[in-house]
């Protein structure tokens, strides 16, 4: 489906080369002062053409807003978001040789066997291009969530091929993840540092790679997170494992923790300097039982090498009769410079969501005559602390 979330719901549209991409918005509460800048920046980090490590298709990605504002504020209804595709080639794709050849590791079979139907140009719904959508609806939520909760959400490239920043001690059995990452979660700004030697090597042979994205949420309110099917970090997953490329998903200490006695990888809880309860590790990644506990949030995305290469190949017909493809268009030699914000705006939209799931429960929840809980036994209600962080 081109659909995602249940409270700040997010429908996207658009091929890799039609007339234009973008997204509507369900949900955003009403009175956010909001404008196309705001949207804009984000659609700047993620749009090609930037430089000699993305494609060089030249496309300014200028977002319009159709419809839910009104004198730049947002009136409640549903939000219209635009991008129109100016640099739109799609004779690159009309070879007849390349329309008789499914392109390898591409959605070119998967497609045609599901629909009967294609696009004829580029990668269609499976295109990067649809990820514009999901990047203005994220900007949108991340604006609300830094103004009134304060959430921080950082992605960085944390690896590209073999070139990557050292997460775990290899010789430290007993240590998930090494101190200096952790300090680097929790510093980190989005000033990115590009693996570019690595990327420009793979290039030059006409060839690509690919990378991971490590991201982390911080000042993340109590009690995120829908069990048992919703849980914050399925759908942290699904988010992120729904974004083009995409290959692999951890959270927290992740594979790493397999490798850890529980005597070593449990979070401990301890009082903040602010009275409220804390752990003292956070291997879990901020999540337990499916639900924020209030500490950084982080995971890491795996992204494959992008399918289309300048080099010949053998491979096979839909006939099935065997052929040889050399691919043209514009592409990246490596996806993961532009993915990071693609990251950033799925947590937004999984995070938005699941706020405004918790903000409706706990509404409700007031209008309870406070008499039943108060009869309770104290371990099943919670106890009075100065924590301002639950959401």
């Amino acid at each position: 489906m081109s659909t995602f979330g249940i409270n700040y719901r997010v429908s996207t549209f658009g091929e890799s080369h039609c007339k234009a991409v973008g997204c509507i918005v369900e949900g955003m509460p009403p009175g956010v002062s909001v404008n196309e800048s705001d949207i804009q920046v984000q659609l700047n980090r993620r749009r090609p053409g930037q430089s000699s490590l993305t494609t060089p298709r030249d496309e300014k990605d200028k977002v319009e807003i159709l419809s839910g504002t009104e004198k730049g504020v947002t009136l409640g209804t549903p939000i219209a978001m635009m991008v129109r595709n100016n640099d739109q080639r799609p004779h690159d794709y009309t070879d007849e040789k390349l329309d008789a050849i499914p392109r390898p590791s591409h959605a070119d079979f998967t497609y045609l066997e599901k629909y009967n139907i294609k696009a004829s140009s580029g990668g269609g719904r499976s295109s990067a291009r649809e990820t514009i959508g999901r990047v203005a609806a994220g900007a949108l939520a991340e604006k609300y969530l830094k103004e009134t909760l304060n959430i921080d959400i950082v992605a960085f490239v944390s690896s590209v091929g073999h070139v990557e920043i050292p997460t775990y001690d290899a010789d430290n059995e007993e240590m998930p993840l090494r101190t200096e990452y952790l300090n680097l979660l929790s510093s980190v700004t989005r000033e990115i540092v590009d693996k570019e030697n690595r990327i420009m090597a793979a290039k030059a042979k006409n060839d690509s790679i690919g990378g991971t994205v490590t991201c982390v949420i911080r000042n993340v309110p109590v009690g995120l997170g829908e069990p048992c099917f919703d849980k914050m970090e399925s759908k942290l997953a699904q988010a992120m494992m729904s974004i083009p490329a995409t290959k692999g998903f951890e959270i927290g200490s992740g594979f790493r923790g397999t490798c850890i006695p529980g005597s070593k990888h449990n979070d401990p809880f301890v009082r903040k300097p602010d009275g409220t309860l804390g752990t003292s590790t956070n291997w879990s990644g901020g999540i337990q039982g499916g639900i924020t506990n209030g500490e950084n949030i982080y995971f890491r995305i795996a992204f494959k090498p992008p399918a289309t290469i300048s080099q010949e190949q053998l491979t096979a017909r839909y006939d099935g009769e065997q052929a040889v493809l050399e691919n043209r268009g514009r592409h990246d030699p490596c996806v993961v410079p532009r993915a990071v914000s693609i990251v950033e705006s799925m947590a937004a939209i999984v995070l938005m969501d699941m706020f405004l799931t918790q903000s409706g429960r706990k509404s409700a929840a007031d209008r309870v005559d406070p008499a039943a809980v108060h009869a309770l036994p104290n371990s099943m209600k919670k106890r009075k602390h100065s924590s301002t962080q639950s959401a």
